[in-house]
């Protein structure tokens, strides 16, 4: 069954087979999530998660990347801005954790920062051939947020060290290869893949919800891990390493293009 499109934030909302598919809707800047996009999305996963009107939720973005993650054409000017920045990003988090059926990732193409780690609190990711994770913030005055300081060890182990530190463009096959994805299709099946996965993982009668309870990290363990983030986050911004990271990200891209 097929339900009613809506539209609003750069999210399209579609429900396909019973499957809610989130789609971020921002082509032309690489589906870059500015503050109320990242509202919005979180806002929509916690009206579908109670299980109430759909099986699952499939999280994927339209055209060549997933999301270039934080839109630094909006980057923070004050200490407030980044408490509300990475606040917007941490509630994606627990919206995810906290609903009653399954979250999967519908990874596209590029994932980057921010949006790369929106995928760890998912409870499966499904790639393409193209799609590619990027984690940025190391060079560029940011740190890490969503967890990824818990969900990242969680799933590739000693990788997230060198993932975050030397940021390397990890491909397709090596995101498989690491546990980051679980799964590479052709891009024309991959959001069919994901909602056959929400319906493999709802069995009529079953117990999905209490396992997903089970199997997904402690709500405590996630805190802790925001609070750690958010100190982090403090740091780079009192030091001025932030705002000297991205003025120093446009300068480069000023003289390449």
């Amino acid at each position: 069954m097929t339900g009613p499109s809506t539209t609003g934030e750069h999210v399209d909302v579609d429900v396909i087979r019973d499957v809610a598919v989130l789609t971020l809707d921002r082509p032309e800047k690489l589906n870059a999530l500015d503050v109320a996009t990242r509202l919005r999305l979180a806002e929509l996963i916690r009206g579908h998660g109670a299980g109430d009107t759909v099986r699952g939720i499939v999280l994927t973005g339209r055209g060549r990347a997933f999301s270039a993650g934080e839109d630094l054409t909006q980057v923070p000017t004050t200490e407030s801005e980044v408490r509300q920045a990475f606040e917007s990003f941490h509630d994606i988090t627990r919206a995810i954790l906290a609903t009653r059926v399954p979250v999967v990732a519908a990874v596209n193409g590029l994932a980057v920062g921010g949006a790369s780690e929106i995928t760890l609190s998912c409870d499966a990711r499904i790639g393409t051939p193209a799609t590619e994770y990027f984690q940025p913030e190391n060079a560029r005055g940011l740190t890490i947020s969503n967890a990824t300081s818990l969900l990242l060890p969680r799933l590739v182990g000693n990788n997230a060290m060198r993932m975050v530190l030397a940021s390397p463009r990890i491909s397709a096959d090596e995101a498989l290869r690491i546990g980051l994805l679980d799964e590479v299709v052709e891009a024309d099946g991959l959001v069919d893949r994901a909602i056959g996965t929400v319906h493999a993982w709802t069995p009529d009668g079953g117990t999905t919800a209490l396992h997903l309870a089970l199997l997904r990290p402690l709500a405590a363990e996630v805190e802790a891990a925001f609070a750690r983030e958010d100190a982090a986050a403090h740091e780079s911004w009192t030091s001025g390493l932030l705002t000297a990271g991205v003025a120093g990200y446009w300068k480069a891209r000023e003289t390449t293009t």
